[in-house]
């Protein structure tokens, strides 16, 4: 019954959250007096500190369902929900720096993929727990994992926000809900950063998957389609990362492969996952 609650009280938290921001940030920009701005960034703020509450109550329930008995119950539902939390969680940390406040406008999106995120252990729990999850290698390689996961889903949010802040540039008379981020010159630098920091964690990552193998099972990392999307997500950031090196790829170029880079780590991870527990029930 404590669990249902806290399931309960972290999503209406979470629709609040992003309730309150649209409401007060994603009107037409024309409408509002000076008075009214000050007021909404004011709104902004304040349910900056609010959100610390639905994450706090949606880290509880993930500590629950993951490491509910023996082991580690990391399903699917378990899975993404970890992934959006990190996500929410760093993005809300990120509110403190005043150079990333244009961003904070975002918590709507953010806060509503998070209600929908903390329920879905409930929708698809985990089928069985993981095995060898006392290693100190396998719990590094999680946390790596997972942080890696969350950053590469920021950039790729980041990446969406750039296209729509060049279509604005583009169109200007085009109204956009969307009307308090920085520059787009601004965005690509952060882009770049967040995607330096998330693939040297994906390396980590797989490099840590390779040890983690031989350590548990005495064997080379079997090659599978998730072995198959991680090299090739990998390989793709890579690129990205080279090419903006050695040939100044940036705009819609460094969306394209920032966005192709993310759907394959989708595939690697959270895809095999959903194939295996929801469409083959192992």
């Amino acid at each position: 019954m404590i669990d249902i609650l806290t399931y309960l009280a972290a999503f209406l938290l979470y629709s609040l959250v992003g309730w309150l921001i649209w409401r007060s940030l994603y009107r037409q920009p024309s409408t509002q007096t000076n008075g009214e701005e000050k007021s909404a960034a004011a709104t902004v703020r304040y349910v900056h500190y609010v959100m610390f509450v639905p994450l706090m109550l949606h880290a509880f329930v993930l500590y629950r369902t993951i490491l509910a008995g023996t082991g580690l119950n990391l399903g699917v539902g378990g899975a993404v929900s970890l992934i959006v939390w990190l996500t929410a969680a760093i993005y809300w940390f990120s509110g403190f720096f005043n150079r990333y406040q244009g961003l904070q406008t975002l918590l709507a999106p953010i806060a509503a993929a998070a209600a929908i995120a903390v329920v879905l252990p409930l929708v698809f729990p985990s089928l069985k727990p993981l095995e060898n999850t006392e290693l100190p290698a396998f719990k590094a390689h999680l946390i790596v994992a997972m942080s890696a996961y969350s950053l590469l889903t920021i950039a790729a949010l980041h990446a969406v926000l750039m296209t729509v802040v060049e279509y604005q540039l583009h169109h200007p008379a085009a109204h956009s809900l969307l009307t308090n981020l920085p520059p787009l010159l601004a965005m690509e630098k952060l882009l770049f950063a967040i995607i330096w920091v998330g693939f040297i964690l994906l390396t980590l990552t797989l490099l840590s998957g390779i040890v983690f193998s031989k350590e548990v099972f005495d064997q080379p990392l079997t090659f599978t389609h998730k072995t198959l999307f991680g090299f090739i997500s990998w390989g793709t950031f890579a690129a990205l990362l080279i090419g903006r090196q050695f040939y100044g790829w940036r705009g819609r170029i460094a969306i394209r492969w920032t966005l192709a880079g993310f759907a394959m780590l989708l595939l690697a991870y959270i895809g095999s996952k959903f194939v295996l527990e929801v469409v083959l029930s192992r």
